[in-house]
């Protein structure tokens, strides 16, 4: 296996961690084993131990599912990664491998909606406090973040509203205290932000997203430092269990291998779309991060490389008429997945955000009206083409 820092991502995203059988096959094999074989009591006793380095249970370790882990953290330039059953999976034991009773947690209010039902119904079943702040404002992680805060977790782009939050900002305030940060980067990608840049600890991903990006396969990871892999995160990971798949794993090596074409063409549909929305008088607002009309686009052009894949706009209206632009689409997909190379349409309110409430929506900024499209890699004329139909119902 190699590890060449000194390679482009491009080459990176194909070539890192490949590790071949004794046959040489060109594309990386897929181990489906539960278990492996000793040659003796002495070696399964030293691999057990830690003596001995080598594959114990899949649960544990895989092969296939190790190309795909170092291949990701090459991408990220850290130490290490874990791979998961699932983004939630990661997302889970990013914090909970950390965390016990009275410790803090100061996140963002712009959450995912099963990210926001973790902190702030699970975690404190378990006696650790949540504290969320409004993101974008350096003042409130100031005051939230103190002695007590053991993580702090955040999206940026936030989903769905695109909230960008300053890394380098949050991360100085947190390590004043000794605070992991904990970033959600399923929005930008490894391809479009590097958050290692800014001083976060953990970056976790839902591999179900853009890495896989064809709509197939479920995964997540979570990339670290040595230290936070080998202390922290390996041993609950071990006897947790929420460990992905050798198959998944392949698809998800697969999926890397045209991850920065991919992110790149559907980032370019996505700006042009959202150049051609800013004017439309049914649309009261066009959120895009590579927009300059976005009250952040200095920070997102100091963070990120380009927009991303990820769209939303607010219509006149509400969800009646929502619903009715969706019944008239002919070519996106009404979904709640995003990242995939075939354009999906979301309506939070009723979805991917419905488990926050009337209120919680409310206090993160999604209305009724609110749409998020991730863009794909139709032609872009064809997917606009395809929105002006369906907006014919204000006519």
């Amino acid at each position: 296996m190699t590890k060449n820092k000194k390679w482009n991502i491009e080459t990176k995203l194909i070539r890192e961690g490949l590790n071949r059988s004794q046959f040489n096959e060109t594309s990386e094999p897929i181990y489906m084993t539960s278990s492996y074989v000793y040659d003796s009591p002495e070696q399964a006793e030293a691999r057990f131990k830690g003596d001995e380095d080598g594959f114990i249970y899949s649960r544990y370790g895989n092969p296939t599912v190790q190309m795909f882990e170092d291949r990701l953290a090459s991408i990220e330039n850290a130490d290490k990664c874990f791979a998961t059953a699932t983004g939630m999976a990661a997302v889970f034991a990013s914090l909970m491998c950390q965390l016990e009773a009275g410790d803090k947690v100061v996140s963002s209010r712009a959450l995912f909606g099963s990210c926001y039902q973790i902190l702030t119904k699970i975690l404190p079943k378990y006696g650790i406090e949540t504290v969320l702040v409004n993101g974008t404002d350096l003042n409130e992680w100031e005051a939230a973040i103190d002695n007590k805060t053991k993580a702090v977790f955040f999206e940026t782009p936030s989903n769905p509203t695109l909230e960008i939050i300053d890394i380098e900002n949050v991360c100085s305030l947190a390590k004043k205290f000794g605070a992991k940060v904990i970033i959600d980067n399923v929005f930008a990608t490894p391809i479009l932000q590097h958050p290692f840049d800014f001083g976060v600890d953990v970056v976790v991903y839902s591999g179900t997203k853009h890495i896989d990006g064809q709509g197939r396969s479920l995964g997540g990871a979570i990339i670290s430092d040595n230290e936070f892999h080998d202390k922290l995160l390996k041993p609950f990971m071990r006897h947790t269990g929420a460990s992905m798949s050798p198959f998944n794993a392949w698809i998800m090596l697969k999926g890397l291998e045209t991850l920065k074409l991919r992110v790149d063409a559907q980032s370019d549909n996505a700006l042009k779309i959202a150049n051609y929305y800013n004017d439309n008088p049914n649309i009261v607002n066009v959120i895009y991060p590579s927009e300059s009309t976005h009250p952040q686009f200095e920070l997102i052009k100091k963070q990120m490389e380009k927009g991303g894949t990820i769209l939303t706009m607010v219509v006149k209206g509400g969800k009646d008429e929502v619903f009715k632009i969706f019944n008239e689409l002919e070519l996106i997909d009404i979904s709640n997945n995003l990242g995939d190379t075939k354009s999906i349409i979301t309506h939070p309110a009723t979805t991917t955000h419905y488990s926050l409430g009337e209120e919680g929506r409310k206090e993160a900024g999604i209305p009724d009206g609110m749409i998020r499209l991730s863009v794909g890699l139709e032609n872009v004329d064809d997917i606009i083409s395809d929105i002006d139909n369906a907006m014919k119902i204000y006519k």
